[in-house]
């Protein structure tokens, strides 16, 4: 597949996480609706209220909808904003975790459970303890433990927290500082909590230093993903504002991680966010733009292609606005 494939042209859809699941791959994105609210910095206009769950039986196939499988509605702390989520499976059961608002406007992150890829999903009635921002992405070791790594800037609140705690005025570094980190923690054996306190992802320069804040070509924004190739954890991630996906690699999930380089130049559309899945040998992005709205930033639609290495563990870059 070197040519990228639209998936849902019936909704729009974002954000993904794609799983192998029973033998079918399993995607879980968010779903865009046209809410009306102004376009602004905070992403008020991104106000998301379910999510449907999709599937295929090979990457060429056709795609079911297995329909609304979560609702805003049905979540006992909720206050607006569904966003980002992701998709685990442990012991006869499936958890997605995902962003949203609570009741004050903070967003944090929760869980649901089912005992089917496919839904529907109950969630539980809290947010996880000590949770925070935004866009969770979870990751199970080849030992078996299970990693989460969340965080982003401007909207996803990452800016009001420093060291676990929210702070009086949430900013960003100087330009000259390192820049705000992602979040990695371990999940408990029950897939309920946080086993520890979340600690910083740092992502180092070619010279072993910190990404600075001001490096914003560079630096973390958003949309966490991280994956496994010949040994190596490579971390991916979104610069926000200046729409490149990006990636680092390390030799242990918690880093640090030495950036690499640009894996999907900016598209059509203000976010860039992704997943990178093996698939019968071959790996694959799955990632969304906007043309198919018309450039309408808020209404994105999913699209996957197939990614490629080079000898030496690097990716070879995407080129997205061709696409």
């Amino acid at each position: 597949m070197k040519q990228p494939r639209y998936l849902v042209p019936n909704l729009y859809t974002a954000d993904p996480a794609v799983h192998i699941f029973d033998g079918k791959i399993f995607i879980y994105p968010s779903h865009d609706v046209e809410s009306g609210i102004p376009e602004n910095d905070n992403g008020d206009h991104f106000d998301m209220r379910d999510y449907h769950v999709f599937s295929m039986e090979s990457i060429d196939g056709e795609v079911t909808d297995h329909g609304e499988v979560l609702h805003v509605k049905d979540i006992p702390w909720a206050g607006r904003q569904l966003w980002d989520s992701d998709t685990a499976y442990k012991d006869g059961k499936y958890y997605i975790y995902f962003s949203l608002k609570d009741k004050n406007d903070v967003f944090h992150i929760g869980v649901a459970i089912s005992k089917s890829p496919e839904g529907p999903f109950v969630a539980e009635d809290n947010p996880i303890k000590g949770s925070y921002s935004i866009d969770p992405c979870v990751f199970r070791d080849e030992d078996g433990i299970h990693y989460m790594y969340f965080g982003g800037l401007w909207g996803g609140q990452l800016q009001r927290y420093r060291k676990n705690k929210a702070i009086e005025c949430g900013h960003e570094p100087a330009d000259n500082e390192p820049a705000l980190c992602p979040k990695v923690v371990k999940i408990s054996e029950n897939m309920l909590e946080f086993a520890d306190e979340p600690q910083d992802l740092v992502i180092l320069d070619e010279k072993g230093e910190p990404i600075k804040a001001g490096d914003h070509d560079r630096r973390f924004f958003e949309a966490s993903w991280v994956h496994k190739y010949m040994g190596k954890y490579y971390y991916s991630y979104s610069t926000g504002n200046t729409h490149f996906l990006c990636y680092a690699i390390s030799d242990s999930p918690y880093g640090p991680f030495t950036y690499q380089g640009v894996i999907l130049t900016p598209v059509v559309g203000w976010t860039t966010h992704h997943c990178i899945t093996e698939i019968e040998g071959k790996w694959y992005l799955f990632h969304h733009d906007s043309r198919p709205s018309g450039g309408k930033t808020w209404l994105r639609s999913l699209k996957v292609v197939e990614l490629e290495y080079n000898t030496d563990g690097t990716i070879k870059t995407i080129e997205g606005l061709i696409n």
